[in-house]
């Protein structure tokens, strides 16, 4: 039987019988038990999707994320690793909702075919295991409607794929727009029980998500994947966790084979360019700081000094910023003058409301 919907339209105000009904909703028990979300994505077993969560692929332009994102459909189709992707659908939620607003009907066709053969299913007949819309002719509005209604009207999803979240908005620069759209993949993503994943582009001229809602994103998303050329060779495309709930994995890198379908590359060796190398703590931008530091603070506490100064190793050596003790002394001494860090009893917490305001030690 359905649940009884409790998400409110926006200024919607609550009278006093919703409000009674509510509570029953939203009221947090600590003498009931409550599950953990069903893993559904993992990457060498480190937990990267899971159900009534959402995530994203980002990257800049021709960096492949769009087959990067055909790999993780095909494993969950298929249930058999693609790439580095694992996934597993539960039997009550085995199909996939594929959302593209960018494309023309030709490249998407394109994109079903890919994520079938990586699949191993055949593409000579139709398969009611993959649900694929094509929105590019609609506005943003009517695309959010669309969506609506699928999710609605389509029984048994699991997996929910928006390549091209920032055509769900008007503005990308739009707070509201952004915080409404955020608002919007956690209503679906929770009421529905499935895992959404979208895809959004990364900034020209540096590694940060774009806009309003790439920032909202990075706040919110169980994992942000992180797809980029490399550097010595641009036919290959590297995945990273830019952000992620669970501990890291080790990034991998794939290319596209002769039959156009994403192939690992084994053994490949990453590297930084030189305008991503790192020289000071003081020079790295507000979301350097963030992603070293969810590294570092996974639970958002170290209990002493020097522990302090090996989470902010760790974290630090995760986006390529390798140093001795005396630097991350410095760099500790920073982040607690900017209050990124802050003191909390005998140990230390992580602040991630902090802005970098003070650029000398």
């Amino acid at each position: 039987m359905k649940k009884t919907d409790m998400t409110l339209p926006d200024n919607h105000r609550i009278d006093e019988e919703k409000y009674k009904s509510l509570l029953q909703y939203i009221r947090l028990n600590v003498t009931e038990k409550y599950d953990f979300p069903q893993e559904i994505v993992q990457v060498d077993g480190v937990t990267v999707a899971t159900l009534g969560n959402f995530s994203a692929s980002t990257g800049k332009p021709k960096s492949k994320k769009t087959f990067n994102v055909s790999a993780i459909v095909a494993s969950a189709l298929s249930g058999k690793e693609v790439l580095k992707y694992k996934a597993e659908l539960p039997p009550c939620k085995n199909r996939v909702l594929y959302i593209d607003t960018e494309q023309s009907k030709c490249h998407c066709h394109k994109v079903l075919h890919r994520i079938l053969k990586l699949a191993g299913m055949p593409t000579d007949r139709e398969n009611d295991r993959i649900e694929f819309f094509v929105l590019r002719e609609y506005t943003p509005d009517q695309r959010r409607d669309i969506i609506r209604w699928a999710l609605h009207e389509e029984q048994n999803i699991g997996l929910v794929i928006i390549d091209g979240i920032r055509d769900l908005i008007h503005d990308i620069n739009s707070p509201s727009e952004s915080l409404d759209i955020i608002n919007e993949l956690m209503r679906w993503s929770s009421y529905y029980e499935l895992h959404i994943h979208t895809v959004l582009h990364l900034n020209k001229g540096d590694d940060n998500t774009r806009g309003h809602i790439g920032s909202e994103l990075n706040n919110k998303a169980e994992t942000i994947l992180q797809i980029s050329k490399s550097v010595e060779n641009g036919r290959i495309s590297e995945v990273r966790a830019m952000h992620i709930r669970d501990r890291e994995f080790t990034p991998f890198a794939f290319e596209i084979g002769e039959d156009s379908l994403p192939r690992l590359v084994k053994d490949h060796q990453f590297k930084m360019s030189k305008r991503d190398r790192l020289s000071s703590y003081m020079d790295m931008t507000e979301q350097q700081h963030r992603t070293a530091l969810e590294v570092a603070f996974p639970d958002n506490y170290v209990p002493g000094y020097q522990m302090l100064l090996d989470a902010l190793k760790r974290g630090y050596d995760s986006i390529g910023y390798s140093r001795g003790r005396n630097t991350l002394v410095g760099l500790c001494k920073f982040l607690i003058q900017n209050e990124a860090i802050v003191k909390d009893g005998r140990g230390y917490a992580y602040n991630e409301n902090f802005r970098i305001k003070n650029r000398s030690v």
